[in-house]
Formats: C-alpha cells, sequence, structure tokens
C-alpha cells in the first residue's frame, strides 16, 4: 500500500500535466475555419450585390471618397472598395438600373461646384466625369452638413449602405436616395387625388 500512493500520486501528476498541455495547444491553435472566415472578409460587391435586392424606397445607397466619415448611426453599413470612384459609381449605377425595383435620386454636395482645381489638382475632371455619369439623372445640390444630418436621420430607421472609394478629392460624394422604381411620384399623386373623392 505503501508503494501504490508513490505511483498513484505519479499517475495523477501526469495525467494532469498532459491535460494542462493539450489545452494550451488547442487554445494556442486557432480553428482553420475560424481563422479563414477572419481573414476572408467580403468584398463591397459581394455586400452590394447581396444586398440591392432587399434595398427599396427610403434606404440610401451612399459612394463616398475615402475622407467621407465613418457614422455610428444604427441603420449605417459601411463598406470600403478601396477602388476607382468612378468606375464603383457606374457598377452601383447599372445594377440599380438593373433591378427594375429601385431607382436613384441623387444629391451631391453644394460645395462641390465650388472647390477650385488650384485647390484640389483634378476637381475639374471630376466634375466633369461626375456630370457625363449622372446626365440622365435629376441630382440636387445640398449643403455637406445637411446631407450628412440627413442620413444620421435616415440610418435610425433605414438602411444606408455606403461604399467608400479610394478617390480623394473633396465632397465627390454620390447620395441615392431609393426610390420605388415601378410606382412614379405622378402615379401617386394621381392615387391621392383619388383617395379624396
Amino acid at each position: 500500500m505503501r508503494h501504490a500512493l508513490p505511483l498513484l500520486l505519479s499517475a495523477l501528476t501526469l495525467v494532469f500535466t498532459a491535460s494542462c498541455r493539450t489545452q494550451k495547444t488547442a487554445a494556442a491553435a486557432p480553428d482553420t475555419e475560424t481563422a479563414e472566415a477572419q481573414t476572408t472578409a467580403p468584398s463591397w460587391e459581394d455586400v452590394f450585390y447581396d444586398e440591392l435586392p432587399a434595398l427599396g424606397h427610403r434606404n440610401w445607397i451612399v459612394v463616398a471618397d475615402s475622407a467621407f466619415p465613418l457614422q455610428i448611426s444604427p441603420g449605417m453599413e459601411v463598406v470600403v472598395a478601396n477602388e476607382d470612384h468612378f468606375v464603383v459609381l457606374e457598377r452601383v449605377l447599372k445594377a440599380i438600373s438593373e433591378s427594375g425595383h429601385i431607382r436613384p435620386k441623387i444629391y451631391l454636395d453644394r460645395e462641390l461646384a465650388y472647390v477650385p482645381e488650384a485647390l484640389a489638382p483634378g476637381m475639374d475632371a471630376c466634375r466633369k466625369k461626375l456630370e457625363t455619369m449622372l446626365a440622365k439623372y435629376e441630382v440636387k445640390p445640398v449643403l455637406h452638413e445637411e446631407l450628412i444630418s440627413r442620413m444620421d436621420q435616415v440610418a435610425k430607421t433605414f438602411k444606408i449602405l455606403m461604399i467608400k472609394t479610394n478617390l480623394a478629392l473633396p465632397y465627390t460624394t454620390v447620395f441615392m436616395e431609393l426610390d420605388c422604381g415601378y410606382w412614379s411620384p405622378e402615379n401617386e399623386a394621381k392615387m391621392r387625388e383619388l383617395m379624396k373623392k
């Protein structure tokens, strides 16, 4: 019995030590699936095309310049594209147009028209490119601070998807408030008149 106790203690010590090593090794080596999920974030296009069918009237899509502020309103989702502003804008406008269920009401910062080329080299070419790309839309200029405040209010109730590009020119963000693509404002007005009868 005297010899059995030291053997039992030695066996328990070995089991305990082996158990601790196994736990440390398991904790040190992350699960392969978890590690892959953390390193492979979806692209801006994956996020955009996945969410586009769910977006509708009163949602917003914003194609932002690289310095646009990160907002923390609950409905605001920001995706960093780190791609050319005009390539992203072209893809977004094309997808919205082809969706059939939505159409954009477009706003630009009013300040955009006043930024001189001398202070922001490339600004004139940027304005011309935006003008060409947005020629078929009614574009409304609104002060930058008003647009930020409006988005903050909207994001309390509705989803806003912001795609940040790599453009480094001020006031070049394109704000798109989505509206119904198959029901025009004229049809809405006519229906409202009928409701009064």
